[in-house]
């Protein structure tokens, strides 16, 4: 195996193919957010004077000139202590700057990376930064086979290149259905929490029902369409009662386009 990749099987015995991150990409990831960071850091400084000096020509017994940088120190430190946290468990172990890369961060198993493993790595990130302009976390990056960083290793976390959808040329069946029938993945909404829920299980699920959509006759399909309803609707916090099977079927569509940029990549 090429020590730039790594190779993942899933509980599912499924063998997935990473391409490891390394520092020159972290490294641009890491100062687009720090950039991002300062700019917001003298916008709100700048503010604060701009406040300040408002409140300078008013009476002394009308103002507390403690209060806006009491805010202002409070924003800056819940903005630049949780940014890192915040947007790797939200956007899905993407920051601005890893987006901009193409870069992610996930759990060892090729799994989302979870709310305490985001906590954790960032929690490190201080000793990472140690001594200085993050030496420790730099050498770490360097020497590691898999190129990780204290946080990292604790955490149980890896950071890999984002892989591409798979995009033809010409539309499969599948896709000349979805694409007659009007449909794409912004028609079903489910919040970050519940999508975290579904794995490479009910990916397997949903892919093997579009696969199988245009090859059994029509009284079947039905049958299946009913019964994957059954199973994933639920998770999913859907009602299944009262809607049609066409419903259902564009529903297990809508989700298969939603899952498909998440579980359908190649390198």
């Amino acid at each position: 195996m090429n020590e730039d990749h790594l190779d993942i099987k899933t509980p599912e015995y499924v063998s997935i193919q990473f391409q490891l991150a390394g520092l020159g990409s972290r490294a641009a990831a890491f100062i687009i957010d720090q950039l991002l960071l300062t700019v917001f850091n003298i916008l709100t400084l700048v503010a604060l004077y701009f406040v300040m000096d408002g409140m300078s020509s008013m009476p002394f017994f009308l103002t507390d000139s403690m209060l806006p940088v009491a805010i202002t120190i409070i924003i800056l430190f819940i903005v630049n202590g949780g940014y890192f946290f915040a947007f790797e468990f939200f956007s899905g172990g993407r920051t601005l700057g890893k987006k901009v890369v193409g870069i992610r961060v996930i759990q060892e198993n090729g799994h989302s990376i979870t709310l305490l493993s985001s906590f954790i790595r960032n929690l490190i990130r201080i000793i990472d930064s140690l001594p200085t302009a993050y030496f420790l976390g730099i050498l770490m990056i360097f020497f590691h086979s898999k190129h990780k960083r204290l946080g990292d290793l604790v955490a149980g976390t890896i950071v890999v290149h984002e892989r591409k959808a798979k995009r033809k040329k010409k539309l499969t069946p599948i896709e000349k259905e979805i694409e007659n029938r009007g449909l794409s993945k912004d028609d079903l909404f489910i919040d970050e929490w519940t999508l975290k829920s579904v794995g490479m299980k009910e990916w397997k699920l949903i892919s093997t029902y579009v696969s199988r959509f245009h090859q059994v006759p029509l009284e079947e399909r039905n049958q299946l369409t009913k019964q994957m309803a059954e199973i994933l609707f639920p998770k999913l916090g859907m009602e299944i009662q009262g809607k049609s099977e066409s419903e259902m079927e564009d529903t297990l569509l809508s989700l298969y386009l939603l899952l498909r940029d998440e579980w359908e990549f190649e390198l």
